[in-house]
């Protein structure tokens, strides 16, 4: 949706007038050859894209059939221009799905061990694969340490340890942009929420959902999981030898229990996170909406 085919409902709120019906995108991309034409864009060394590079590329000899597949697509998921053809936002978004392997690969992948020990009783601790989610589970009491999505196409030549690496790389990217209101499937508007019940892959008591009022996409996480990268925190295990970024957010328990959480204030609603390291504590207040208020350090 661009400034040309979006207006306004009188509150400010932009409402596309020429969209696409999802069930319609979805038939337009569904046939072979303008798929085909997709992949070929994005194949190529350079764009735009001339027509007669991309029908040469896609394998077309009927000109004005490939051109009516090129017609069909353009608008919505490519767009023309004096040079030629290139993508649209959605465009992209199409051929980024097939190559993550989200419409066409149904992988199968053997648990394997992963880094770290489990917060509850210090087991061992094991990633498993099934219906595009990666869930980390302590192999001996059964305590989960995180289950998300992950598309097959972060499979691909990877070892189990760069699979995990991936992994964690990808978990604290979407909880960033879900904490600061951006839905990470669709860029909608996400809403945070404090949750006390309610079952939880994790299976803490106090947890944060977050919803996007677009598309609902949603994901739930420990509260601490949102300060992995908040100065303060990140100062406090540097200055005791601890890199944040070198360690997978499960092997740090206030990133996947809510043992170190409490609620100090229900009106307004504060939240307390602390994190103990070489005799030290560092505690952390945050509001409803996950911002931090204020550090404490209490030094042994």
């Amino acid at each position: 949706m661009s400034r040309s085919n979006a207006s306004s409902d009188g509150e400010g709120v932009l409402e596309c007038t020429d969209c696409l019906d999802p069930a319609d995108a979805f038939a337009l991309v569904g046939n072979e050859t303008r798929l085909a034409i997709l992949e070929a864009l994005w194949a190529a060394d350079e764009r735009p894209v001339a027509f007669s590079d991309l029908r040469r590329a896609v394998g077309v000899r009927d000109s004005a059939q490939f051109n009516y597949h090129l017609q069909q697509l353009t608008g919505h998921f490519v767009t023309q221009v004096e040079e030629g053809y290139a993508f649209k936002h959605a465009g992209e978004k199409v051929v980024r799905s097939v190559i993550a392997g989200s419409f066409n690969e149904d992988p199968s992948v053997e648990p394997f061990p992963v880094e770290g020990s489990c917060y509850a009783c210090s087991g061992s601790l094991e990633a498993t694969y099934e219906d595009e989610r990666l869930a980390i589970d302590c192999v001996d009491c059964g305590s989960g340490h995180g289950e998300y999505a992950f598309p097959p196409g972060g499979l691909n030549d990877r070892t189990p340890a760069e699979i995990a690496a991936a992994f964690d790389h990808r978990v604290r990217h979407l909880h960033c942009l879900a904490a600061d209101g951006v839905c990470p499937e669709c860029s909608g508007p996400m809403e945070t929420t404090i949750v006390e019940a309610g079952d939880c892959c994790l299976g803490v008591g106090i947890r944060v959902d977050h919803v996007c009022r677009q598309c609902d996409h949603a994901l739930c996480s420990a509260v601490g999981l949102r300060l992995l990268e908040h100065s303060a925190v990140v100062g406090f295990h540097r200055e005791r030898g601890v890199s944040l970024d070198d360690r997978p957010y499960w092997t740090l328990p206030w990133c996947v229990s809510d043992e170190y959480t409490r609620i100090t204030d229900r009106d307004p609603l504060r939240l307390e996170v602390t994190m103990a390291l070489e005799g030290d504590r560092l505690r952390v207040t945050m509001d409803e909406s996950l911002d931090v208020l204020e550090t404490c350090l209490e030094a042994r």
